[in-house]
Protein backbone atom coordinates (compact mmCIF):
# COMPACT_ATOMS: atom_id res chain seq x y z
CA UNK A 1 0.00 0.00 0.00
CA UNK A 2 2.86 2.34 0.62
CA UNK A 3 4.70 1.69 -2.20
CA UNK A 4 1.75 2.58 -4.28
CA UNK A 5 1.41 5.70 -2.63
CA UNK A 6 4.94 6.53 -3.24
CA UNK A 7 4.49 5.70 -6.75
CA UNK A 8 1.29 7.48 -7.23
CA UNK A 9 3.27 10.75 -5.58
CA UNK A 10 6.18 10.16 -7.67
CA UNK A 11 3.88 10.37 -10.47
CA UNK A 12 1.85 13.17 -9.43
CA UNK A 13 5.69 15.03 -8.87
CA UNK A 14 6.92 14.88 -12.36
CA UNK A 15 3.49 15.68 -13.73
CA UNK A 16 3.11 18.81 -11.52
CA UNK A 17 5.46 21.00 -13.36
CA UNK A 18 3.83 20.43 -16.57
CA UNK A 19 0.28 20.87 -14.60
CA UNK A 20 1.28 23.96 -13.19
CA UNK A 21 2.58 25.45 -16.56
CA UNK A 22 -0.73 24.10 -18.09
CA UNK A 23 -2.75 26.12 -16.11
CA UNK A 24 -0.76 29.48 -15.43
CA UNK A 25 -0.47 29.89 -19.37
CA UNK A 26 -3.27 28.04 -20.79
CA UNK A 27 -6.05 27.29 -18.35
CA UNK A 28 -6.04 30.49 -16.50
CA UNK A 29 -5.69 32.91 -19.55
CA UNK A 30 -8.43 31.26 -21.60
CA UNK A 31 -11.02 31.72 -18.71
CA UNK A 32 -9.81 34.93 -17.45
CA UNK A 33 -10.39 35.63 -21.60
CA UNK A 34 -14.11 34.67 -21.17
CA UNK A 35 -14.70 36.58 -18.26
CA UNK A 36 -13.79 39.88 -19.74
CA UNK A 37 -15.90 38.84 -22.77
CA UNK A 38 -18.57 39.03 -20.28
CA UNK A 39 -17.71 42.70 -19.17
CA UNK A 40 -17.58 46.24 -21.29
CA UNK A 41 -13.52 46.28 -20.22
CA UNK A 42 -12.00 49.18 -21.18
CA UNK A 43 -8.20 49.02 -20.56
CA UNK A 44 -9.00 52.84 -19.46
CA UNK A 45 -11.85 52.07 -16.88
CA UNK A 46 -11.56 51.48 -13.41
CA UNK A 47 -15.36 49.77 -13.37
CA UNK A 48 -15.88 47.20 -15.63
CA UNK A 49 -19.80 46.79 -16.15
CA UNK A 50 -21.23 43.05 -16.75
CA UNK A 51 -22.74 42.82 -19.74
CA UNK A 52 -23.25 38.78 -20.44
CA UNK A 53 -23.64 37.38 -23.67
CA UNK A 54 -24.21 41.44 -25.49
CA UNK A 55 -20.80 40.98 -27.18
CA UNK A 56 -21.06 37.51 -28.39
CA UNK A 57 -24.63 38.52 -29.27
CA UNK A 58 -23.33 42.05 -31.69
CA UNK A 59 -21.16 39.96 -33.25
CA UNK A 60 -23.88 37.45 -34.99
CA UNK A 61 -25.81 40.59 -35.28
CA UNK A 62 -26.01 41.63 -38.82
CA UNK A 63 -24.96 45.67 -39.49
CA UNK A 64 -23.30 46.08 -36.21
CA UNK A 65 -19.76 47.00 -36.30
CA UNK A 66 -18.55 43.49 -34.52
CA UNK A 67 -20.15 41.68 -37.20
CA UNK A 68 -18.73 43.23 -40.16
CA UNK A 69 -15.01 43.00 -38.80
CA UNK A 70 -15.68 39.49 -37.35
CA UNK A 71 -16.61 38.18 -40.38
CA UNK A 72 -14.63 40.57 -42.85
CA UNK A 73 -11.94 38.97 -41.10
CA UNK A 74 -12.77 35.54 -40.71
CA UNK A 75 -13.17 35.30 -44.35
CA UNK A 76 -9.32 36.77 -44.96
CA UNK A 77 -8.05 33.97 -42.90
CA UNK A 78 -10.14 31.40 -43.99
CA UNK A 79 -8.82 32.22 -48.08
CA UNK A 80 -5.32 31.80 -46.64
CA UNK A 81 -6.06 28.90 -44.97
CA UNK A 82 -7.08 27.53 -47.91
CA UNK A 83 -3.96 28.73 -49.79
CA UNK A 84 -2.00 28.04 -47.63
CA UNK A 85 -2.60 24.42 -46.03
CA UNK A 86 -2.79 22.54 -49.21
CA UNK A 87 0.72 23.97 -49.94
CA UNK A 88 2.42 23.24 -46.77
CA UNK A 89 1.72 19.61 -46.54
CA UNK A 90 2.42 19.11 -50.49
CA UNK A 91 5.65 20.92 -50.47
CA UNK A 92 6.56 19.54 -47.04
CA UNK A 93 6.49 16.13 -48.06
CA UNK A 94 7.87 16.81 -51.71
CA UNK A 95 11.32 18.32 -50.15
CA UNK A 96 10.76 15.18 -47.93
CA UNK A 97 10.84 12.94 -50.45
CA UNK A 98 13.66 15.08 -52.27
CA UNK A 99 15.82 15.46 -49.05
CA UNK A 100 15.65 11.73 -48.11
CA UNK A 101 17.03 10.55 -51.62
CA UNK A 102 20.28 12.34 -51.41
CA UNK A 103 23.80 10.69 -50.17
CA UNK A 104 24.13 11.05 -46.35
CA UNK A 105 27.06 12.75 -46.64
CA UNK A 106 24.92 15.92 -48.19
CA UNK A 107 21.52 15.02 -46.93
CA UNK A 108 22.35 16.92 -43.06
CA UNK A 109 23.07 20.16 -44.93
CA UNK A 110 20.13 20.38 -46.78
CA UNK A 111 17.93 19.77 -43.91
CA UNK A 112 19.73 22.44 -42.20
CA UNK A 113 19.26 25.08 -45.14
CA UNK A 114 15.78 24.05 -45.24
CA UNK A 115 14.91 24.43 -41.70
CA UNK A 116 17.04 27.71 -41.15
CA UNK A 117 14.01 30.19 -42.11
CA UNK A 118 12.03 28.56 -39.13
CA UNK A 119 14.36 29.91 -36.75
CA UNK A 120 14.27 33.45 -38.05
CA UNK A 121 11.70 36.39 -36.12
CA UNK A 122 8.92 37.36 -37.90
CA UNK A 123 10.13 40.74 -38.16
CA UNK A 124 13.56 39.67 -40.10
CA UNK A 125 11.35 37.97 -42.30
CA UNK A 126 9.57 41.00 -43.38
CA UNK A 127 12.46 43.17 -43.92
CA UNK A 128 13.96 40.33 -46.19
CA UNK A 129 10.35 40.02 -48.54
CA UNK A 130 9.81 43.48 -48.53
CA UNK A 131 13.07 43.74 -50.15
CA UNK A 132 12.12 41.11 -52.48
CA UNK A 133 8.17 42.41 -53.41
CA UNK A 134 8.62 45.75 -53.25
CA UNK A 135 7.01 47.56 -56.50
CA UNK A 136 9.50 49.86 -57.25
CA UNK A 137 12.93 48.81 -55.76
CA UNK A 138 12.26 45.23 -54.76
CA UNK A 139 14.41 42.36 -56.02
CA UNK A 140 11.69 40.55 -58.36
CA UNK A 141 10.63 43.82 -59.44
CA UNK A 142 14.02 44.69 -61.03
CA UNK A 143 14.52 41.11 -62.23
CA UNK A 144 11.43 41.88 -64.23
CA UNK A 145 12.51 45.33 -65.70
CA UNK A 146 15.76 43.42 -66.84
CA UNK A 147 13.81 41.68 -68.99
CA UNK A 148 11.63 44.26 -69.99
CA UNK A 149 8.62 42.70 -68.30
CA UNK A 150 6.14 45.30 -65.84
CA UNK A 151 6.71 45.84 -62.56
CA UNK A 152 3.85 43.93 -60.64
CA UNK A 153 2.28 44.93 -57.47
CA UNK A 154 3.16 42.34 -55.32
CA UNK A 155 1.86 43.85 -51.88
CA UNK A 156 -1.03 46.44 -53.27
CA UNK A 157 -3.00 44.61 -55.39
CA UNK A 158 -4.85 41.35 -55.65
CA UNK A 159 -4.26 38.18 -56.16
CA UNK A 160 -0.78 39.19 -55.79
CA UNK A 161 -1.35 40.14 -52.18
CA UNK A 162 -2.23 36.99 -51.43
CA UNK A 163 0.52 34.86 -53.88
CA UNK A 164 3.12 37.22 -51.60
CA UNK A 165 1.59 36.23 -48.43
CA UNK A 166 1.51 32.50 -49.28
CA UNK A 167 4.81 32.42 -50.96
CA UNK A 168 6.75 34.08 -47.43
CA UNK A 169 4.83 31.66 -45.19
CA UNK A 170 5.92 28.75 -47.19
CA UNK A 171 9.71 30.05 -47.21
CA UNK A 172 9.41 30.92 -44.14
CA UNK A 173 8.08 27.77 -42.33
CA UNK A 174 8.03 24.58 -44.50
CA UNK A 175 11.22 23.53 -43.10
CA UNK A 176 9.01 22.34 -40.02
CA UNK A 177 6.73 20.30 -41.92
CA UNK A 178 9.69 18.91 -43.90
CA UNK A 179 11.57 17.72 -40.50
CA UNK A 180 8.34 16.03 -39.23
CA UNK A 181 8.20 14.54 -42.67
CA UNK A 182 11.68 13.30 -42.92
CA UNK A 183 11.40 11.71 -39.03
CA UNK A 184 8.13 9.96 -40.83
CA UNK A 185 9.69 8.74 -43.71
CA UNK A 186 12.76 7.27 -42.36
CA UNK A 187 10.49 5.33 -39.74
CA UNK A 188 8.66 2.79 -42.51
CA UNK A 189 10.60 -0.42 -43.03
CA UNK A 190 12.70 -1.00 -46.22
CA UNK A 191 11.15 -4.46 -46.41
CA UNK A 192 8.13 -3.04 -47.48
CA UNK A 193 9.68 -1.11 -50.50
CA UNK A 194 11.85 -4.28 -51.38
CA UNK A 195 8.80 -6.57 -51.15
CA UNK A 196 6.86 -4.13 -53.60
CA UNK A 197 10.46 -4.51 -56.01
CA UNK A 198 9.85 -7.67 -56.27
CA UNK A 199 6.39 -8.14 -56.60
CA UNK A 200 7.05 -5.36 -60.12
CA UNK A 201 6.01 -2.31 -58.27
CA UNK A 202 7.01 0.90 -59.27
CA UNK A 203 7.74 4.12 -57.68
CA UNK A 204 4.14 5.88 -58.06
CA UNK A 205 2.55 2.23 -56.30
CA UNK A 206 5.32 2.35 -53.53
CA UNK A 207 4.11 5.74 -52.39
CA UNK A 208 0.58 5.34 -52.73
CA UNK A 209 0.21 2.01 -51.51
CA UNK A 210 3.02 1.44 -48.73
CA UNK A 211 4.03 5.46 -48.21
CA UNK A 212 1.29 7.54 -47.65
CA UNK A 213 -0.78 4.92 -45.61
CA UNK A 214 2.66 4.62 -42.99
CA UNK A 215 2.62 8.12 -42.65
CA UNK A 216 -1.10 9.10 -42.12
CA UNK A 217 -0.89 9.77 -38.75
CA UNK A 218 1.70 12.13 -38.94
CA UNK A 219 0.16 13.94 -41.93
CA UNK A 220 -2.78 15.00 -39.76
CA UNK A 221 -0.67 15.82 -37.35
CA UNK A 222 1.03 18.00 -39.75
CA UNK A 223 -2.29 19.11 -41.21
CA UNK A 224 -3.91 19.93 -38.01
CA UNK A 225 -0.77 21.97 -36.83
CA UNK A 226 -0.91 23.70 -40.26
CA UNK A 227 -4.13 24.70 -40.27
CA UNK A 228 -4.14 26.01 -36.75
CA UNK A 229 -0.85 27.91 -37.29
CA UNK A 230 -1.99 29.29 -40.87
CA UNK A 231 -6.16 30.58 -38.34
CA UNK A 232 -3.30 32.39 -36.45
CA UNK A 233 -1.51 34.38 -39.23
CA UNK A 234 -1.22 37.78 -37.95
CA UNK A 235 2.86 38.59 -38.84
CA UNK A 236 3.00 38.21 -42.96
CA UNK A 237 -0.03 40.68 -43.28
CA UNK A 238 0.59 43.19 -40.82
CA UNK A 239 4.59 43.36 -41.52
CA UNK A 240 4.03 42.78 -45.30
CA UNK A 241 0.45 44.23 -46.63
CA UNK A 242 -0.50 46.15 -43.83
CA UNK A 243 -4.07 44.09 -44.33
CA UNK A 244 -4.14 45.61 -47.87
CA UNK A 245 -4.85 46.07 -50.88
CA UNK A 246 -8.11 48.03 -48.36
CA UNK A 247 -8.93 45.05 -46.13
CA UNK A 248 -8.58 41.95 -48.14
CA UNK A 249 -5.74 40.27 -46.03
CA UNK A 250 -6.61 42.24 -42.81
CA UNK A 251 -7.47 38.57 -41.22
CA UNK A 252 -9.31 37.98 -37.98
CA UNK A 253 -6.48 38.10 -35.67
CA UNK A 254 -5.55 41.81 -36.57
CA UNK A 255 -9.02 42.87 -36.49
CA UNK A 256 -8.93 41.60 -32.70
CA UNK A 257 -6.02 43.30 -31.67
CA UNK A 258 -7.16 46.27 -33.18
CA UNK A 259 -10.51 46.10 -31.33
CA UNK A 260 -8.27 45.27 -27.69
CA UNK A 261 -5.43 47.74 -28.05
CA UNK A 262 -5.98 50.34 -30.78
CA UNK A 263 -10.23 51.05 -29.70
CA UNK A 264 -9.26 49.80 -25.86
CA UNK A 265 -11.99 47.55 -26.07
CA UNK A 266 -10.79 44.44 -24.29
CA UNK A 267 -14.41 42.91 -23.87
CA UNK A 268 -15.50 42.32 -27.51
CA UNK A 269 -11.83 41.65 -28.67
CA UNK A 270 -12.06 39.00 -25.96
CA UNK A 271 -15.40 37.50 -27.02
CA UNK A 272 -14.32 37.65 -30.68
CA UNK A 273 -10.89 35.82 -29.73
CA UNK A 274 -12.51 33.48 -27.71
CA UNK A 275 -15.26 32.54 -30.85
CA UNK A 276 -12.03 31.74 -32.78
CA UNK A 277 -10.50 29.59 -30.46
CA UNK A 278 -13.86 27.78 -30.85
CA UNK A 279 -13.92 27.65 -34.36
CA UNK A 280 -10.06 26.54 -34.53
CA UNK A 281 -11.19 23.56 -32.51
CA UNK A 282 -13.98 23.01 -34.73
CA UNK A 283 -11.95 22.72 -38.11
CA UNK A 284 -9.79 20.33 -35.93
CA UNK A 285 -12.00 18.02 -34.91
CA UNK A 286 -13.40 17.98 -38.52
CA UNK A 287 -10.10 17.34 -39.67
CA UNK A 288 -9.43 14.38 -37.27
CA UNK A 289 -13.14 13.25 -38.05
CA UNK A 290 -12.40 12.64 -41.42
CA UNK A 291 -9.12 11.56 -41.76
CA UNK A 292 -10.03 8.84 -39.09
CA UNK A 293 -12.98 7.64 -40.74
CA UNK A 294 -10.77 7.40 -44.40
CA UNK A 295 -8.56 5.35 -42.32
CA UNK A 296 -11.61 2.69 -41.33
CA UNK A 297 -12.64 2.75 -45.12
CA UNK A 298 -9.33 1.97 -45.62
Amino acid sequence: MKSTLQSRLTSTLFVLPYLLCFAAFLLFPILYGFYISLHHFELLSVTHQFVGFEHYLKIFTPGTYLNSIFFDGLWATAQFVLYSVPLLIIVGLGLALLVNRLPGKIRGLFRTFYFMPYAISASVMAVIWLMIFDTNAGFLNSLLGKMNIPPVPWLTDQPWAWVSLVSTTLWWTIGFNMIIFINALNQVPDDYYEAASIDGANAWHKFARITLPSIRPVMLFVMVTSTIASFNIYAQPFLLTRGGPGDSTKVLLINVLDQAFIRKEMGSASAMAILMAILIMIVSVVQYRLTYARKEDA
